[in-house]
């Protein structure tokens, strides 16, 4: 065997074969996969998204649709989960209420982000004045209680805006119960956000002191660039954990101001205004039309945290 062919030999049984390497996003989505707890969440979330896009083809009924001739009826073929004292289908309303649901979260969450991003970033980069200016308005949005400053705002708003909606013309407009949703988007969206700025003010407090901003900085790269290039990017991932698991949060508090009457009205569809319509069935025999859309609202908002947890260690390695 010649000296070089024995060299290869060698260099063939010493070496492995050298795997891609994977990207940061990657490496989390391969840690968050081992994790089951929060799989189990993330399938739930993406059936709960599925149902809210293809409700009009899973749901046999509209929401508000009454039959007179099947009220109180007990599940059977035409009704799965049965109807209500108006003779509405249950589990048409469960899946319609899944879109309700959707759209809160993702408006409210957007609108909460994009604010929070907004001032956590000039709080925690500028500093100063505006740093100050900040933090005492978040401080007052701080000292009152969160889902009782959330009742607040959509209690003293929602009288205002419907009677805004009439003064312009839009009388159609406050009759279809489009403004219940505005209600609650504002609402959830002004006390949601100085959690976010804060927690995104931190992050850059200690990333601004980093050599490559300092660097940045030195040969004139522009505020805002380094904001948004170099900051900004590298704040996100305790903002992804934290909002995901916030999602639950505004679902449950949509939910809440259903029940409580100063969310989404009758006859939008909402897992929170049917367990306020269902809960003297408890001692009949349709009790289980209180207790279906109490199960979807917890495994959603489990589902939700369950993700964030998951999120939470797998963007931090030194968890494990």
């Amino acid at each position: 065997m010649s000296t070089q062919a024995g060299a290869d030999l060698r260099l063939g049984m010493t070496t492995r074969p050298v795997r891609p390497r994977r990207t940061l996003w990657g490496d989390v989505w391969h840690r968050l996969r081992r994790n089951g707890p929060a799989m189990a969440g993330l399938t739930i979330i993406i059936l709960m998204y599925l149902t809210a896009i293809l409700a009009p083809l899973i749901a046999p009924y509209e929401y508000d649709k009454i039959d007179l001739e099947q009220v109180r009826a007990g599940p059977s073929p035409q009704h799965l989960m049965g109807t209500d004292e108006l003779g509405r289908d249950v589990f048409s309303r469960i899946v319609w209420a899944a879109r309700s649901a959707a759209f809160v979260s993702i408006t409210v969450t957007g609108f909460g982000l994009a604010l929070g991003i907004f001032f956590g970033v000039l709080s925690g980069y500028l500093g100063g004045r505006v740093d100050m200016l900040i933090m005492r308005l978040g401080d007052v949005l701080f000292a009152f209680p969160g889902l009782l400053f959330v009742f607040f705002i959509a209690a003293t708003i929602r009288p205002g805006l419907i009677a805004w909606v009439k003064a312009i013309g839009l009388r159609d407009l406050a009759r279809s119960g489009y403004v219940d949703y505005l209600v609650v988007i504002i609402a959830l969206s002004l006390v949601g956000w100085p959690g976010l700025a804060r927690l995104i003010r931190g992050q850059l407090l200690s990333l601004k002191k980093r050599d490559y901003v300092l660097a940045a900085q030195a040969i004139g790269v522009p505020t805002w660039r380094i904001m948004l290039r170099h900051l900004l990017p590298n704040a996100m991932p305790p903002v992804i954990v934290a909002v995901s698991g916030g999602i639950g949060g505004i679902i449950l508090s949509e939910a809440t101001l259903s029940f409580l009457g100063i969310g989404l009205q009758p006859p939008n569809p909402s897992w929170g205004a049917m367990l306020y319509q269902y809960y003297g069935y408890w001692r009949t025999e349709l009790w289980p039309l209180l207790f279906i859309p109490a199960a979807v609202l917890v495994a959603i908002v489990l589902a939700f945290n369950f993700v964030g947890d998951g999120l939470n260690e797998a963007l931090n390695p030194q968890l494990d």
